[in-house]
C-alpha cells in the first residue's frame, strides 16, 4: 500500500503528527520534535515517505520486493559512511530485532565500503558497540544483544548464480587493466579486496550472494553521484537475477541521508542500464510535427 496523502480528517497538529511517527517507528529522536512543531506538514511528509521506504510499522509491503532486513543492510552503512553515530546505532538495534547478526551486517557494510572506502567499516564497528551499550537511549536492544543465529530473509537465497555470461572481476574493467599496466601489484591487491567484498571471492560461508551485494553497491554509487558506474553494476545485478524493482527500492533506501537527487541519479543510471533513451517532450513534439 503506497504511503497515503494526508486526508482532511487527519489531525495535523504537531502532537498528532509526532504520535503517528512514534507509532510507525517505535520512537522519535528529540531533534525531530522541533521540526514537527515548526514545519508540521514537512515532518508529516518525511514520516509518511520514510515509513514506506523503510517498511516501518503500519506500512503494507505486499507490492515491495526488498525485505526490511535488506533495506537496513543498505541504509545502515550509508549512515555510518556519513559518520552518523547518533542514528546508526538505532538502526543496528532494529537489525538485531529483525534477527540479523553482526556477520551479515558487516558483509553488507563491506560491499558498501568498496565505494566509500574501508574506513567506513570502523564506523559500523562503532555503531555496533554503541548499540550494545546500555547508555545508548534510542531503540530497544533485544535481550542478549546480537542474535546468535541469523533469522533467514529472502535475499539470502537470491543472486548467487550468474544467469548470463560475463566477467565480474575488477581487473576485467578497462580502468584497472590500464592500472595494471602501470602497477600490476597494486591493481591485483585492490581487485582482491573488491572481488572479495562484491563476489564473496574466497569468503568462507558467505551469507550474501553477489546479487544482493550489487544492490548495496548501486545505492552507494548513486549516493556518490556516479550514474555510469551505477549502470554497470545494475547490469551485473540483472545478470544475477535481481529485478528493476529491487534496484529502485535499493536506491530509495538512501534517500533519507542523501536526498531525492540520489533517486534522479539512480533513475538516470537505470535508463542507461536499460539501454533506452526516452525522447524529451520537446523532441517528441517535433517528431510528431515532422510526420
Amino acid at each position: 500500500m503506497p504511503a497515503r496523502e494526508a486526508k482532511p480528517q487527519d489531525d495535523m497538529s504537531p502532537e498528532a503528527i509526532l504520535a503517528r511517527a512514534t507509532a510507525a517507528r517505535g520512537d522519535v529522536f528529540p531533534e525531530w520534535k522541533l521540526v514537527a512543531h515548526t514545519l508540521p506538514q514537512t515532518y508529516d511528509l518525511i514520516n509518511r515517505t520514510g515509513s514506506y521506504l523503510h517498511q516501518y510499522h503500519g506500512q503494507s509491503p505486499e507490492k515491495q520486493q526488498l525485505s526490511g532486513p535488506m533495506r537496513e543492510l543498505i541504509a545502515t552503512p550509508a549512515l555510518c559512511a556519513k559518520m552518523d553515530m547518533r542514528h546508526a546505532p538505532n538502526h543496528i538495534r532494529r537489525m538485531y530485532r529483525m534477527g540479523m547478526t553482526n556477520k551479515v551486517i558487516f558483509e553488507g557494510a563491506a560491499a558498501f565500503a568498496t565505494v566509500v572506502g574501508w574506513s567506513s567499516l570502523t564506523y559500523v564497528s562503532l555503531a555496533i558497540e554503541e548499540a550494545n551499550s546500555p547508555d545508548y537511549p534510542y531503540g530497544k536492544l533485544p535481550e542478549g544483544g546480537e542474535p546468535k543465529e541469523l533469522k533467514p530473509f529472502p535475499e539470502l537465497a537470491m543472486g548467487r548464480t550468474r544467469k548470463r555470461a560475463g566477467k565480474d572481476s575488477l581487473l576485467e574493467t578497462p580502468e584497472w587493466r590500464y592500472a595494471a599496466g602501470i602497477d600490476a601489484e597494486m591493481a591485483r591487491r585492490c581487485a582482491a579486496f573488491v572481488d572479495h567484498c562484491l563476489l564473496a571471492d574466497g569468503a568462507k560461508e558467505a551469507l550474501l550472494g553477489p546479487g544482493p551485494r550489487e544492490l548495496i553497491v548501486i545505492a552507494a554509487l548513486c549516493m556518490r553521484g556516479e550514474p555510469e558506474l551505477a549502470a554497470q553494476h545494475m547490469r551485473r545485478a540483472y545478470a544475477y537475477g535481481m529485478t528493476r524493482r529491487q534496484v529502485l527500492e535499493a536506491i530509495s533506501c538512501v534517500f533519507p541521508m542523501s536526498g531525492m537527487v540520489t533517486g534522479q541519479i539512480g533513475l538516470r543510471a537505470m535508463r542507461l542500464a536499460d539501454g533506452r533513451r526516452k525522447a524529451s517532450p520537446r523532441r517528441a513534439t517535433r517528431t510528431r510535427r515532422n510526420r
